[in-house]
């Protein structure tokens, strides 16, 4: 009887676990379920997880930390180096796509972020479908600037 008590509880219990920005380890570990990926530091000091999802290159930088430490949100980011690219067509994209903005960046190549809030955290639920909606924009984006 107290199997089927205890065995009733522990679902529940992952179901509420909480995901924020001050554990970059369990961000790597679901980072490492989309393929792979790697905890670094940037110039800062600040956790840095560099990874790969089919092929594509990307990075999550960690924001709002102090010391390395406690951070409170997150951005996932690409960037294309192409010998050209019409960057009129940024435009097209932030007009007709959500949750991902795209710009040039200062090389003048297309890029790709997607902020994340994680202050007070969201569940893994949450997370992981926030990951596999990065997964889908990184790809999407993968063929609009290089068809």
């Amino acid at each position: 009887m107290a199997f089927a008590v205890m065995a009733s509880v522990a679902p529940a219990a992952s179901a509420s676990e909480l995901i924020d920005a001050s554990d970059p380890a369990e961000i790597l570990n679901i980072a490492r379920g989309f393929g792979s990926a790697n905890l670094d530091k940037d110039g800062d000091g600040d956790p840095l997880i560099v990874g790969r999802i089919d092929g594509y290159r990307y990075a999550v930088y960690f924001y709002g930390c102090v010391n390395g430490e406690r951070c409170t949100s997150i951005a996932f980011y690409s960037v294309w180096i192409l010998e050209s690219f019409d960057s009129n067509r940024i435009n097209e994209w932030n007009r007709d796509r959500r949750y991902a903005r795209s710009y040039i960046d200062r090389d003048g190549d297309p890029a790709i972020q997607m902020d994340v809030n994680l202050d007070f955290g969201v569940s893994r639920l949450n997370f992981d479908d926030t990951f596999a909606l990065w997964s889908s924009v990184l790809k999407e984006f993968a063929s609009f600037v290089d068809p």
